[in-house]
């Protein structure tokens, strides 16, 4: 088993996330530290202290999906854990995340619920509904999986640095027939911040990266293809109405992608996130 800390000046948070893969109750976890540039004093010598049994691997800024495939290229475990530095997770998550994997024979990969910190508070249910997951990225990026579906998919896509490797990444996994389970448990903590840039950037970028992700797998996105995939996971637990994404695709496909980005932005403060937890700024 390993875990994979991708780390870019991160040393206000990085030793809680270490912390918290010491403390699982699984053992023998492999934990690896992917320092992605980082430049600031603090954080290298942090990474100097974080002793023998933390190996960390140094490169030249790659960018988040860059670092995290060094982290499962490296990797000795049967599975990976891809876990960002500001988060931490519960003691049995692991544990947990390996059984309900192990109990649920269609599964592939595993994830939590998340416990939301810092500027939101609450508690997000996740699902998983391949539907769905076509418009909107649901699933939280930390996902257990086996490291050879990493392989088969070809890792996370290294040109997506503005944000949504995770989002691509899942697609692909889900295209090649690799679905998800939850643990329904909130054993990982995710920590919101409107001072993300990662995030404001992606946010501010969505309808071309969206884009991007369409046009990597136009086979799902006829609609035919997403007549047939609604069908089949119709039933199947979601976040949103699944009828609801059908409006969805068809204002994207009027709206000029700035106006469309706009109207996302709009949406975004209605989201489930923003429903469960304390608004920004309250």
């Amino acid at each position: 088993m390993t875990v994979v800390l991708p780390c870019y000046n991160a040393h206000r948070y990085l030793e809680q996330a270490v912390d918290s893969v010491h403390r699982q109750t699984v053992k023998d976890v492999e934990i690896i530290v992917v320092n992605d540039g980082s430049d600031h004093p603090e954080t290298l010598g942090l990474l100097e202290r974080l002793g023998s049994d933390v190996t960390v691997i140094h490169q030249k800024n790659r960018g988040l999906p860059g670092a995290r495939n060094t982290g499962f290229t490296a990797a000795k475990g049967r599975y990976v854990l891809p876990l960002d530095c500001d988060d931490w997770i519960e003691p049995e998550f692991l544990d947990v995340s390996l059984r309900v994997l192990r109990e649920t024979p269609d599964a592939a990969f595993v994830f939590s619920n998340l416990a939301l910190e810092d500027e939101l508070s609450g508690e997000l249910d996740k699902s998983y509904n391949f539907f769905e997951q076509l418009f909107l990225n649901q699933l939280p990026y930390a996902l257990l999986l086996p490291r050879e579906l990493w392989v088969t998919v070809g890792g996370y896509d290294e040109t997506m640095r503005d944000g949504y490797e995770d989002w691509d990444f899942n697609i692909r996994l889900s295209r090649k027939g690799f679905h998800g389970v939850s643990t329904h448990r909130p054993l990982m903590h995710y920590r919101v911040s409107s001072q993300g840039m990662l995030k404001k950037r992606s946010s501010a970028l969505h309808s071309a990266l969206w884009r991007q992700i369409q046009n990597k797998n136009p086979e799902l996105f006829t609609f035919p293809a997403l007549f047939k995939t609604w069908r089949q996971w119709r039933n199947r637990p979601s976040t949103y109405p699944l009828w609801g994404y059908f409006f969805w695709y068809l204002l994207y496909k009027s709206l000029p992608l700035p106006a469309f980005n706009a109207v996302f932005r709009q949406v975004l403060k209605m989201s489930q996130s923003r429903r469960v937890g304390n608004a920004w700024g309250r």
